[in-house]
C-alpha cells in the first residue's frame, strides 16, 4: 500500500480537499485504484449535527454515513463510493480508546495520547486502507499544522513515516503564497509553515503552492531553498477558472511523476476522459437560468453537490447554466416577489430541516406548477410539493407535514415507523442507500432507463400513505416506492415537475449526471 498524506499550513480553506481529490484522480488515470480518507479533527463524531452556516453541506454517504463536504470531491473526483469509516475524527478515536479502556483491553495501563490515542488512529487509517484493496491510500489531515486539535493525528503520521518503507509513503504539504501590493509573490508563509511542520518531526516531500498567479521560476526556486526540496517538488496551484481544471493542472506542473518517482512506480497507461470532460465543458452552448429557492442561499457550499450535479448534467447536455440562489424567506416576506420566478427555465427547491421559510418555498412550487415550468424537488422539496399539491388541488385545505404542524388536520407528511416495526423514525433518521420500484411507463422509469433504482436518503419525515389515493386520484402520481413509503411523485402533462424523497445529488459524477438532473437540464432546453 502506498500512503499519500497532505497537510496544510499558514490558513485554512486552501484547497487541501480539491489538491487531494485531484492527486487521486490523476493517479487514477495512470491506472491505479485509489481510496481516501478524510481527517477531521473536530471532536464531533461526524458531520451530521453540524449547521450548514458553519460548515457547509452534509454530504451522505452509501452506508449512511454523514461526513464533510471534502468526501463528496473525493467521490466524485475518483469516481468511487466510500463509507462512513473514511470519515476519522477525534469524536470517533477517542470514543473507541474510551470503549476500550473501559473494556479492560488495556490491561491496566494509563491511556495516553500516545501510544493509545495514536495507535488507535494508526490502525484504523491502515486497516481502511487494506480493506478498500486500492494500491494508494489518500489520506487529508484537516485544520492547519499548528492547531491543537490535529496534533494527534500529525504525530501519528509522523509514525507511519517512520514504520513504513521510504517508498510507500509522501508527504504533500498545501501552503499559500500571497502578494504583498507591488504584486511580489512572498514565500515567507510558506517557509513559517514548513518550520512548523519540520518542529513536529514531519518533512514535506512536496509542495503545493496556492497563489494567484502562476508561481514564478524564481519563487519556486527560493521556496525550493529554504524548505529543502527539489524545485520540480514546488508544484504551482494557481488560481484555476473551474475546480475541474485542477487535475490537468497538477498533471502538467509534473505532480503525478514526482510522486510516482518518489514512490518507485512507473505507469504507461493515460485515461484521458477527464480532460475530455474538461474540453466539453469549455465548448458548451446556449444557457439555461434556473432558480434554486432555499434558505441558505448566501452559503453555496451548503448546496454544493446539487451545484455539481447541475454543472455534470450540463456539460452532459452541452449547455451553459446560471443558477441564481433566491431566498425563500423573502418570498414568505413578499408574496409578489414570486413572480421573479418567470425569468427562468427551471426552478429547484433543495432539501433542509426546520419550518423557515417552507412557506416561500410551497409559493414557488405552485408557480413553477401552474406556469409549467420545469421543477425538480429534493428531499424537503418534494415534501412541499405533495404539500402544495394537497392544499391547491387535491381540497386537504391547510394540509401540512407534522414537523411544521402537529395540529393540521390533514397530515398529508409525517413521521412514520420503520417498516418492520421495530424504529420510531422519531429517533433517528434514514439514512444512506435505499432502493425504490418505479411505475412502469413513468417518467421516473424513463429518466432512469430502470425498473428498479438506489439512491441515497437523509430525512425524518415521510409522504403519509393514507392520502396517496386522494392525492393520486387528483393527477400527482407517486411513481417510485419502497414499500409503503413514497420515493418519487411526478405531475404527468408537465414539462417536467419530479421531485423525489432521495438526494440524487450525491451520486452525480463528472461525465455520469444524476438521471433526474440530466432530465431536467433536457427539459429547460427543450422549451
Amino acid at each position: 500500500m502506498k500512503y499519500i498524506i497532505v497537510t496544510g499550513g499558514v490558513m485554512s480553506g486552501l484547497g487541501k480537499g480539491i489538491t487531494t481529490a485531484s492527486i487521486g484522480r490523476n493517479l487514477k488515470n495512470k491506472g491505479y485504484k485509489v481510496t481516501a480518507i478524510k481527517i477531521d479533527p473536530y471532536i464531533n463524531i461526524d458531520a451530521g449535527t453540524m449547521s450548514p452556516f458553519q460548515h457547509g453541506e452534509v454530504f451522505v454517504l452509501k452506508d449512511g454515513g454523514e461526513v464533510d463536504l471534502d468526501l463528496g470531491n473525493y467521490e466524485r473526483f475518483l469516481d468511487t463510493e466510500l463509507t462512513r469509516e473514511h470519515n476519522l475524527t477525534t469524536g470517533k478515536v477517542y470514543q473507541a480508546v474510551i470503549s476500550k479502556e473501559r473494556r479492560g483491553e488495556y490491561l491496566g495501563k494509563t491511556v495516553q495520547i500516545i501510544p493509545h490515542i495514536t495507535n488507535e488512529i494508526k490502525d484504523r487509517i491502515r486497516k481502511i486502507a487494506a480493506k478498500s484493496g486500492a494500491d494508494f491510500c489518500l489520506i487529508e489531515v484537516g485544520g492547519t499544522v499548528g492547531d491543537i486539535e490535529s496534533m494527534p493525528f500529525l504525530e501519528a503520521v509522523r509514525q507511519m513515516h517512520r514504520e513504513e518503507s521510504k517508498e510507500d509513503l509522501a508527504f504533500v504539504h498545501v501552503t499559500l503564497v500571497p502578494m504583498d501590493a507591488q504584486g511580489d509573490q512572498k514565500t515567507k508563509p510558506t517557509q513559517h509553515s514548513v518550520k512548523e511542520l519540520r518542529e513536529l518531526g514531519l518533512t514535506p516531500h512536496v509542495i503545493v503552492t496556492r497563489c494567484k498567479e502562476h508561481l514564478l521560476e524564481s519563487t519556486a526556486s527560493k521556496i525550493a531553498l529554504f524548505c529543502d526540496v527539489p524545485e520540480e517538488a514546488v508544484i504551482s496551484a494557481n488560481d484555476a477558472n473551474d475546480i475541474y481544471e485542477v487535475p490537468l493542472m497538477m498533471e502538467k506542473e509534473g505532480l503525478t511523476d514526482y510522486l510516482m518517482k518518489r514512490l518507485n512506480l512507473h505507469s504507461d497507461k493515460t485515461d484521458d476522459s477527464w480532460s475530455q470532460m474538461v474540453e466539453r465543458m469549455h465548448n458548451l452552448k446556449g444557457e439555461v437560468r434556473i432558480a434554486i429557492v432555499g434558505k441558505y442561499t448566501h452559503l453555496e457550499d451548503s448546496y454544493l453537490s446539487i451545484s455539481a450535479s447541475i454543472k455534470h448534467a450540463a456539460i452532459e447536455c452541452g449547455v451553459n447554466y446560471c443558477t441564481d440562489w433566491i431566498n425563500a424567506e423573502s418570498i414568505e416576506e413578499d408574496p409578489s416577489g414570486v413572480e421573479q420566478l418567470s425569468q427562468y427555465d427551471g426552478i429547484l427547491v433543495p432539501g433542509g430541516f426546520g419550518e423557515r421559510g417552507t412557506e416561500g418555498k410551497i409559493m414557488a412550487i405552485r408557480y413553477a406548477r401552474e406556469n409549467n415550468i420545469p421543477f425538480l424537488g429534493l428531499c424537503l422539496g418534494m415534501q412541499l410539493s405533495v404539500v402544495e399539491f394537497a392544499r391547491n388541488v387535491a381540497g386537504l385545505e391547510n394540509a401540512n407535514s407534522t414537523e411544521f404542524d402537529e395540529d393540521t388536520p390533514y397530515p398529508v407528511i409525517d413521521l412514520l415507523p420503520e417498516q418492520d416495526g421495530v424504529l420510531d423514525m422519531g429517533a433517528t433518521m434514514r439514512l444512506g442507500d435505499y432502493d425504490a420500484d418505479l411505475k412502469s411507463g413513468s417518467l421516473a422509469e424513463k429518466i432512469y432507463g430502470a425498473s428498479k433504482i438506489v439512491e441515497r436518503h437523509r430525512h425524518r419525515y415521510e409522504v403519509n400513505p393514507n392520502y396517496v389515493d386522494r392525492i393520486e386520484e387528483k393527477g400527482m402520481v407517486f411513481s417510485g416506492k419502497n414499500r409503503n413509503r413514497m420515493e418519487i411523485t411526478e405531475i404527468p402533462g408537465k414539462k417536467f415537475f419530479f421531485a423525489s424523497q432521495f438526494h440524487p445529488e450525491f451520486k452525480s459524477r463528472p461525465g455520469r449526471p444524476s438521471p433526474p438532473f440530466k432530465a431536467f437540464v433536457q427539459a429547460m432546453i427543450s422549451e
